[in-house]
C-alpha cells in the first residue's frame, strides 16, 4: 500500500482527533461562566453550546483556515516528508493539550497547533520554510506566523478591555434595577452563550480545516488550497463531541479561581467575548478562545473590585501562555526525531 496515503489517513485522523481535545480543552471557555452564574445546568449547556458550536464552522467562513494553512510552506518538500512533518507537529499539540488539560491549565490550543508545526518545520527542513511574516510586517503586510502570533497577542488585551469597558456600561445602565433582573439576565445567557459557541466554532474549528486541507494538498489529493465541505463537516463534527465531552477541570479555573461571577459578570464576559472572536474569525485572526474569555473575566473583575480578582491565578495563565509554543514546539520536535527513525524504511525522510 502506498506509504503516502497510509500516512495521510493517520495525519486526517490525527487532526480530528487534535479538534477533538480542543473542543474538550476549550468546552470550559463557553460553558465556565453560564454554570458559574448559574444559568444554565451543565448538561444544559453543553447541548445549547454544542449545537451552535457545530454551525460555527459551516457558516463562518475559510478565512482563519486559510491563515493557519499556509504559514508553513512544505511545497517543495516530498510528499512523504512533509506529511510527517505536520503529524509530529500535531502530536505535539495534542499532547500539550492533554498535558494542560489534566493540570486543569486554561492554555491555549491554537498557540499548541502553532508551537507544534513551525517548531518541527524549522528543525525538520530549515527555518526559510516557515512563513514567518515579520519583514512584510515591517511594511504593514500581515501574513504568516506574524499574524497568528499578532492575534495571539493582541486578542487576550482586546478582550481585558471589552470586558472593563461592557461591564463599566452595564452597570451604569442597571444601576436602579431591582435584584429580581439576575433572572433575566440568567435567561439571556441562553443567547449570549450560544453567540459564544458559534464563535469559537468559527474560529477554533477552521484552524483543523487549514491543516486537514494542507495534508490534502500536500499528499497530492487536491491542486490548491481550497477547503471541501468535508472537511468543513468532520472538523465541526470532531470539535462539537469534544464540547459535549466537557473540560470540567478548567471550568473550575475559568468559572470560581479568577473572579466570583455572578449573572452580569457571565453576560457581560460572554458578551465581549463573542465580539471579540468573531472579529477576529472575519479578518483571518485564529485566536485563543481561552485566553479571550479568561482575561474578559479578569477586565470585569477589574472595573468592579480589583483587590477581588485572583491575579496569581491570573500569573499562572500567563505563564502557560507564554510556554505553550515552546513547550509544545519541543514535544513536537521530540515527536520527529523518534518517528522519524520508525518512517525511515519508507523512503527519505527529512
Amino acid at each position: 500500500m502506498d506509504p503516502v496515503f497510509v500516512l495521510a489517513v493517520v495525519l486526517i485522523v490525527a487532526v480530528l482527533i487534535f479538534d477533538y481535545t480542543n473542543g474538550f480543552h476549550d468546552a470550559a471557555n463557553i460553558i465556565a461562566s453560564v454554570i458559574a452564574s448559574r444559568a444554565m445546568t451543565p448538561v444544559q449547556a453543553v447541548l445549547v453550546v454544542g449545537c451552535c458550536e457545530f454551525l460555527g464552522p459551516l457558516l463562518g467562513g475559510t478565512a482563519v483556515a486559510n491563515t493557519i494553512g499556509t504559514f508553513v510552506d512544505l511545497a517543495d518538500v516530498p510528499h512523504l516528508d512533509s506529511l510527517l512533518i505536520l503529524l509530529c507537529g500535531l502530536f505535539g499539540a495534542t499532547a500539550w493539550n492533554l498535558f494542560t488539560w489534566w493540570r486543569g491549565l486554561p492554555s491555549s490550543s491554537s498557540h499548541a497547533l502553532v508551537g507544534g508545526l513551525a517548531g518541527t518545520v524549522a528543525v525538520a527542513v530549515g527555518m526559510d520554510h516557515v512563513v514567518w511574516g515579520f519583514a512584510e510586517l515591517a511594511r504593514g503586510h500581515v501574513t504568516g506566523v506574524a499574524k497568528v502570533i499578532l492575534a495571539l497577542l493582541l486578542s487576550p488585551l482586546i478582550g481585558f478591555w471589552a470586558g472593563y469597558g461592557i461591564h463599566r456600561a452595564m452597570r451604569l445602565l442597571l444601576s436602579r434595577a431591582r435584584p429580581s433582573l439576575n433572572q433575566g439576565l440568567r435567561n439571556a445567557q441562553f443567547l449570549t452563550a450560544a453567540g459564544l459557541g458559534f464563535a469559537h466554532g468559527a474560529n477554533d474549528a477552521q484552524k483543523s480545516m487549514g491543516i486537514l486541507t494542507l495534508v490534502l494538498l500536500l499528499g497530492g489529493f487536491i491542486d490548491r488550497f481550497e477547503v471541501p465541505p468535508w472537511v468543513m463537516v468532520a472538523s465541526a463534527a470532531s470539535l462539537t463531541l469534544g464540547i459535549l465531552s466537557g473540560g470540567w477541570r478548567i471550568v473550575r479555573t475559568l468559572g470560581f479561581a479568577i473572579y466570583k461571577v455572578r449573572p452580569l459578570h457571565a453576560l457581560d464576559s460572554q458578551l465581549a467575548s463573542t465580539a471579540v472572536i468573531l472579529s477576529a474569525s472575519m479578518i483571518g485572526a485564529p485566536v485563543s478562545t481561552t485566553h479571550v474569555v479568561a482575561t474578559s473575566i479578569m477586565g470585569i473583575g477589574a472595573s468592579e473590585r480589583p483587590r477581588a480578582v485572583r491575579w496569581a491565578k491570573a500569573g499562572e495563565i500567563a505563564v502557560t501562555w507564554v510556554v505553550t509554543v515552546p513547550g509544545a514546539a519541543l514535544t513536537a520536535i521530540l515527536f520527529h526525531a523518534i518517528l522519524r527513525a520508525a518512517m525511515a524504511p519508507f523512503g527519505s525522510i527529512q
